[in-house]
């Protein structure tokens, strides 16, 4: 009888010591439990703002215990700003049965919901200007179903005094936009209603493509004193472009974040998209750890812009930016790099 019992708690204690083993106790990094994840990463354009974000992203995810090639499989793809490539990629990444998708920019973020809600896949985006715009979430911030992210909304009302700081005689912003991005359309309806407080009038050039933007640009940099981006995924992909047009021209041109001013943008009151990455990711890893559905979680925002400048840029142009802001910048650029 003594050999049973001693048997049976043998048995006992090593069955607690696997279970032990086996678990990802609540509180330690995902990475010390045995499970692996997969998720897909689609961004919709080629340029600097949206690989900030999918870095800043990876980050997120990383500071929350899931790192890639560790515990993380990260299958990622571009679209190119084709929403049809868009739709394959975010089919795709259902027909590998991912964990968790993340749409990068309004557009790959709308396809990514449409294929996750078929799949019963939760999907996170970031660079997102309007969520509700775009119908991912209702106008108190609550998730329009299985899914959640960052907003990049512009502070509009901070770029035009900005503006108007460096260019105190200019009278019209010319804006290029894709008729087809809704965060261009909510971004210009913003600049509409502040531009007449600033004394500004906004001059708008719609394209449908990249293949516009040239002739578009030629248009555009004879009617203006200045032109400002939006975060428009096709404009800004063809920023190098518009640059060129508006540099011949002697046409200043603000960006929206610090990306496009590496390359040649004048200045921007802009967000800081790695941040803006690690933000999203960080709400990803809470749906990775069980602790919140994307249903949940409220979309977020940055609630901070900073001004970023490239003097390079303003030498070319024969301005002097004012001390009001260069004092307070977050980053100064010497030069001008290619994109």
């Amino acid at each position: 009888m003594k050999k049973l019992l001693v048997s049976v708690f043998t048995a006992m204690a090593a069955t607690v010591i696997l279970a032990g083993c086996g678990s990802n106790v609540s509180g330690e990094s995902p990475s010390s439990g045995s499970k692996t994840y997969t998720i897909g990463i689609g961004q919709f354009a080629d340029h600097g703002s949206l690989d900030n974000c999918r870095e800043g992203f990876l980050l997120g995810l990383a500071q929350e215990g899931f790192v890639e090639g560790e515990n993380l499989t990260v299958l990622y793809d571009n679209a190119q700003t084709d929403g049809s490539i868009a739709s394959q990629i975010n089919t795709n990444f259902a027909a590998r049965k991912v964990d968790l998708i993340c749409g990068i920019a309004t557009p790959m973020a709308q396809s990514a919901y449409g294929v996750g809600k078929k799949n019963n896949i939760p999907v996170v985006y970031t660079a997102v200007t309007d969520p509700v715009a775009a119908q991912l979430a209702g106008a108190d911030g609550t998730p329009a179903g299985q899914i959640t992210g960052t907003s990049d909304m512009l502070p509009v009302q901070q770029q035009l005094e900005m503006i108007r700081a460096i260019l105190p005689d200019a009278k019209t912003i010319g804006i290029l936009y894709t008729t087809s991005e809704v965060n261009s359309a909510s971004t210009i309806a913003q600049y509409n209603l502040l531009a007449p407080d600033y004394g500004f009038t906004i001059v708008e050039s719609p394209i449908s493509s990249s293949a516009d933007v040239s002739l578009a640009a030629d248009s555009l940099v004879s009617k203006v004193d200045c032109i400002t981006n939006l975060t428009d995924n096709t404009v800004v992909a063809s920023l190098p472009i518009i640059l060129d047009k508006a540099n011949a021209q002697n046409i200043p041109v603000f960006g929206s974040e610090i990306e496009q001013v590496k390359i040649g943008c004048l200045a921007a009151m802009g967000l800081d998209y790695i941040e803006l990455g690690k933000q999203t990711g960080r709400m990803a890893a809470k749906i990775l750890k069980g602790e919140a559905q994307a249903s949940e979680l409220n979309y977020e925002t940055v609630k901070e812009a900073s001004f970023y400048a490239n003097t390079k840029a303003a030498e070319n142009l024969g301005i002097s930016l004012p001390e009001s802001l260069t004092a307070s910048a977050k980053e100064i650029f010497t030069d001008i790099t290619a994109d």
